[in-house]
């Protein structure tokens, strides 16, 4: 029942969106940790240095030396 709830929830709001000119799936969040992942994939293999990182945030910086 749960889950008819809420995939009546996200067709409302996915119709909702058709009508408005709203694309759902478009994610800017999505695309910024893409863009962030492939700038510090090189970085966690070690093909450069980790100054690259050193530009970021403080909590990325800290992730990238915990997963290093």
């Amino acid at each position: 029942m749960l889950g008819q709830i809420i995939a009546l929830y996200e067709h409302r709001v996915f119709i909702e969106g058709v009508i408005l000119g709203i694309n759902s799936y478009d994610q800017w969040g999505v695309e910024l940790g893409k863009e962030l992942a492939t700038a510090l994939g090189p970085v966690m293999t070690g093909k450069v240095s980790s100054d690259l990182a050193n530009t970021k945030d403080p909590s990325t910086q800290q992730l990238v030396e915990q997963l290093r």
